[in-house]
């Protein structure tokens, strides 16, 4: 294993611990338990970590280290309407042509999501494979890099405010007609269909201010 791939696979695994709050919100990380704990040493884990704080998941603070910043509501606030705008960029970046070969996996993972939603699972995964194959087709390295690293700012969020089964079936059906109106094709509509479902989310924050 490279060193390259070693701190990207560590940067990996610490943002899934802050995603699903192994490492909690507005606490310090312990390097050396850490460290010990995912069977590394100090320097590669630094690596990922500094990474991570310039990609804005943590912060690192004088004579503290590295902290996971606190849920602000203001935040989500700026970040939902940020990645609905770079992923609909993404869309109108790409080719309609190659967009509609990709209505059907799509539909194929919406499908997944609704049988997932029926089991009471967890959606988040699936939900992560729909948008990264809606986007799969734009040109623009740079651009899907800004999602890439956007992201996971954003699903700190999802995980602790958002959900409910009323709230996902009405996501999975927006995803359902976003695929519909690439088919037709119709990139406006699409485009107008992704910001939508992703600012619609803001609403439920709104409501639990």
């Amino acid at each position: 294993m490279t060193r390259n791939l070693l701190r990207r696979d560590l940067a990996e695994e610490i943002t899934a611990r802050v995603l699903d709050g192994r490492i909690a919100a507005d606490s310090r990380i312990n390097e050396v338990h850490l460290a010990r704990e995912l069977g590394v040493s100090r320097t590669p884990l630094r690596e990922a970590l500094i990474g991570l704080a310039d990609r804005g998941l943590l912060v690192s603070a004088p004579n503290r280290g590295f902290l996971v910043p606190p849920f602000d509501p203001e935040e989500a606030r700026r970040l939902y309407p940020l990645v609905a705008e770079l992923e609909s960029l993404a869309l109108r970046w790409s080719s309609p042509q190659d967009l509609v070969g990709l209505t059907g996996g799509l539909d194929r993972i919406a499908a997944e999501m609704a049988a997932e939603l029926d089991r009471q699972g967890d959606l988040s995964t699936l939900d992560d494979r729909w948008h990264a194959l809606l986007v799969s087709r734009c040109t623009n390295p740079h651009l899907l890099r800004l999602i890439e690293q956007t992201k996971p700012l954003l699903k700190r969020y999802d995980a602790r405010y958002f959900g409910g089964i009323e709230r996902s079936r009405e996501s999975i059906d927006e995803h359902l007609r976003i695929a519909e109106a690439i088919r037709v094709p119709d990139l406006a509509t699409a485009a107008e269909l992704l910001v939508r479902n992703w600012v619609k989310t803001l609403a439920y924050l709104d409501d639990m201010g």
